[in-house]
């Protein structure tokens, strides 16, 4: 979740010569696939997708991840460049330690990624629904692990196995102390 204190008004303070916040807002946001599937039902297209998102469909992204109860409409009139920028670090962080290792080429993506794409992974692999709520990046990547880890054992090629040989033959020798 991502807090942000959203401006409302400034004044300038004499004493000290700079510009203060006088009142402010309190934002509790969510990026997860709630947050996705209400926008994707507002605008009937991929939000996942590779067009680029309008001013208005940015923000009315920003608007379907609001936790806080009793948002004026004009808070997000506020939205300072620095609020823009903190959600859009929030919505690229991957929220999770996991990493992957691509082995081969990557692949492009051919689906188009939806909600109910993403419920549908959830459902089929067993993921419980209260995943939903959870930071979208951490949820897509327990999904990966999931699919990775139910994947029959890759056989190595022939170079692999052969590598694989010639250290465990170094390690063998060194242990040993032999030359061969």
């Amino acid at each position: 979740m991502l807090s942000i204190t959203v401006p409302l008004t400034e004044g300038f303070n004499e004493a000290t010569g700079e510009f203060v916040t006088m009142q402010s807002f309190d934002l509790q946001l969510e990026h997860s696939l709630v947050s996705l599937s209400k926008w994707e039902s507002k605008f009937e297209k991929p939000f996942l997708g590779t067009d680029d998102k309008t001013s208005a469909e940015t923000l009315a992204y920003i608007m379907a991840m609001v936790l806080s109860p009793g948002v004026p409409a004009e808070v997000f009139q506020h939205l300072s460049k620095d609020n823009v920028q903190a959600i859009n670090v929030y919505i690229n962080a991957a929220q999770t330690a996991t990493t992957f290792k691509e082995i081969g080429p990557k692949r492009p993506v051919r689906d188009v990624i939806t909600a109910e794409i993403i419920y549908y992974w959830m459902v089929t692999l067993n993921v419980p629904l209260y995943c939903e709520k959870w930071h979208l990046n951490r949820l897509l990547t327990l999904i990966k692990v999931i699919n990775l880890k139910n994947q029959p054992k890759r056989k190595l090629g022939r170079r692999e196995m052969m590598q694989h040989q010639r250290s465990l033959n170094a390690q063998r020798r060194e242990s040993m102390g032999t030359k061969g």
